[in-house]
């Protein structure tokens, strides 16, 4: 006993030293390079667009980042134009699904256009429609894939995401990177939910970027270990 009692013991002081932080670059491989091409590739545009509604740009981009990584592994192993028709003509109770880039659901974007903020309608260079300013709700699903079939318009849906969010939560505002895992969780977990829900999620590992699910990961994390790579940047 005493033999097994000293193995325990060293084992527990060597796990902390043992049990480095995830390496995530490396987990992701090629696919992290990717989304690293898209970040550089688009910053000349990225990065004014969320300057003109003051935006931290590594916040933003840390927010969206594991989704990059995420299409990057998933792009054309999927086929959606099915999933695209039941949506247009059943609603996201029938088909609720991760389209481009930026990997937005319509129910997500749905919400986003439920609430946003007044500034944000009318003349903004955003250019968000609502449902009210459609015929038939028909044409309001169709205006929301097309939407999300082009990165520009689901970038202004970002923005329009993390105002919201300035207005609706207030966790974490006095520590960026506290309130960075907070934005980062409500994109991928639901803008919906309460704020201690979304809290709650922050460390869960839920995140997987294959088809069919292996190991899983924290989304905030991923999101974090871009900003602590790149925030110094900008």
């Amino acid at each position: 006993m005493r033999v097994l009692f000293t193995i325990l013991f060293f084992t527990s002081l060597l796990n902390p030293i043992c049990s480095q932080p995830l390496n995530y670059r490396e987990v992701f491989g090629d696919d992290w390079k990717n989304a690293v091409s898209f970040e550089k590739e688009n910053r000349n545009w990225m990065k004014p667009a969320l300057e003109n509604y003051h935006i931290s740009y590594p916040v933003a981009i840390s927010v969206i980042f594991p989704e990059l990584v995420r299409y990057s592994a998933l792009r054309d192993k999927m086929e959606i134009t099915l999933l695209k028709a039941l949506y247009i003509n059943l609603g996201s109770d029938y088909a609720n699904f991760s389209i481009g880039l930026l990997q937005m659901k319509p129910s997500f974007v749905e919400r986003i256009l439920e609430e946003l903020p007044v500034e944000l309608t009318g003349n903004s260079d955003l250019n968000l429609k609502v449902k009210s300013d459609f015929q038939n709700i028909i044409d309001f699903r169709k205006y929301v894939v097309n939407n999300l079939e082009d990165t520009r318009s689901q970038f202004n849906y970002l923005i329009a995401f993390l105002k919201i969010c300035e207005k609706k939560f207030t966790y974490g505002q006095n520590d960026e990177m506290l309130r960075l895992k907070f934005l980062a969780t409500a994109y991928n977990y639901g803008l919906d939910k309460s704020s201690s829900d979304i809290e709650s999620m922050t460390e869960k590992r839920f995140f997987n970027t294959k088809l069919f699910k292996t190991e899983n990961y924290s989304y905030a994390d991923v999101a974090l270990f871009w900003y602590n790579e790149n925030s110094k940047e900008y």
